[in-house]
């Protein structure tokens, strides 16, 4: 069904009037009303769940190089803010929405969704029919596309669909090196939100945690300012001995965008090297992958990926279901778990792994987002887990000595 309607889009020549266009790599194409930058930007079209926390999504930096399709089509309606920013800049290359954008209706709306994609110069289109390009997205993979928005509307289709075949795609691409910080730098310490009082500052910091940035959310820093630890941010390609000479208490190996695999010349030999000093280390989205890939397992993209704040996972050490946040393209193989690995959680919708844990060297971490922003909260817990294992690594060092 899906499919016919695009190629009766193709028939219509009056759609070439559109001030957006969507061009996918098998030539389909999608008309739309642009909005945001004026420009075109090539990615992999994926498709996104959430109901809530559209500019927490398109400041996530795991979107680097992605035009994101909102299943969700009242997106932009209560506008933008300074304080949802999951990181300084955003990434994404794209965003497709269905409903025109309304007039923000939230107290805490500062800009209109519009304004806020030109200052960042992300392309986006309204009025398309999302549903259609979802299913199309969920029979084909996550295809490449070409998004652009021309005031005049000359879109050149040619042009398009030669820019979304010749684009590699994420497969083999490092990206962790293009999002990460430039330098060190520290967390100012800020706790999660509050609806009284923002942002609010911890001063108890009585642990000290390296976080490697390979794309990392500023709500997963707060969420350690949340358990009184404090929080040294450093690039992903930061050596070994240099993350020692810091003296930490733990490691934390954060999301970002890419594929795994590629990080392997720098991220795996730093993690590795961690993980003969026995700190503890936790891992979220790509730092799940990384430390897998460390302790010997292998990744692989997924036909879809998971991305949406409602996915169930299933805890196998309690039995207990989670929904969670999430949003990535790569697993880890199942069958290339070392046997000295734990498998903690699975995805109850495909069974992929969505969580390892090594327990004897204090080494854990999940595929999906414990910090959310978007999404629920029921699996913050980890972040005490990791907490544990700190201090349960310097009680130990103190009863030895």
């Amino acid at each position: 069904m899906y499919l016919r309607q695009a190629l009766k889009k193709k028939e219509d020549k009056s759609n070439n009037f559109s001030t957006g266009i969507l061009v996918f790599e098998d030539g389909t194409k999608f008309f739309g009303t642009g909005i945001g930058h004026e420009g075109s930007a090539i990615g992999e079209v994926c498709f996104n769940t959430s109901i809530t926390g559209y500019q927490e999504i398109i400041t996530d930096p795991s979107y680097s190089d992605q035009i994101i399709n909102f299943t969700f089509p009242h997106i932009g309606n209560v506008g933008t803010n300074i304080e949802d920013n999951e990181a300084d800049r955003a990434w994404l290359k794209g965003v497709v929405i269905n409903c025109n954008i309304t007039e923000p209706s939230n107290y805490r709306s500062i800009k209109k969704l519009d304004v806020w994609l030109k200052k960042r110069k992300i392309v986006g289109i309204v009025g398309l029919d999302t549903r259609v390009i979802t299913n199309y997205i969920r029979d084909r993979g996550a295809p490449k596309g070409t998004i652009q928005f021309l005031k005049k509307g000359r879109h050149n289709y040619k042009n398009l669909l030669n820019k979304a075949r010749s684009w590699n795609g994420l497969v083999g691409l490092d990206l962790a090196k293009k999002v990460t910080c430039k330098k060190v730098y520290k967390w100012k310490s800020l706790k999660s939100w509050d609806k009284k009082n923002g942002y609010v500052k911890n001063k108890k910091n009585k642990y000290k945690v390296i976080a490697i940035d390979y794309g990392i959310k500023k709500n997963q820093l707060r969420c350690f300012s949340d358990i009184s630890c404090g929080v040294t941010v450093v690039p992903a390609n930061f050596p070994a001995d240099q993350i020692l000479k810091l003296k930490p208490d733990g490691v934390f190996l954060s999301n970002g965008p890419g594929d795994p695999a590629a990080t392997g010349k720098y991220a795996i030999p730093i993690v590795r090297k961690l993980i003969e000093k026995k700190l503890p280390i936790f891992g979220i989205c790509l730092g799940h992958q990384i430390l897998s890939l460390a302790l010997g397992a292998k990744t692989k993209k997924m036909p879809l990926g998971h991305r949406g704040a409602n996915h169930p996972v299933k805890d196998l050490t309690t039995n207990k279901v989670e929904i969670t946040s999430q949003n990535h393209g790569f697993e880890v193989d199942s069958k290339s778990i070392p046997k000295n690995v734990k498998v903690t959680h699975k995805s109850l919708f495909d069974g992929s792994i969505e969580g390892i844990e090594v327990k004897k060297k204090k080494l854990f971490s999940v595929q999906y987002h414990p910090e959310a922003n978007p999404g629920p909260q029921d699996s913050k817990y980890l972040f005490e887990k990791f907490l544990k294992n700190i201090k349960a690594k310097k009680n130990g060092k103190k009863k030895r000595y």
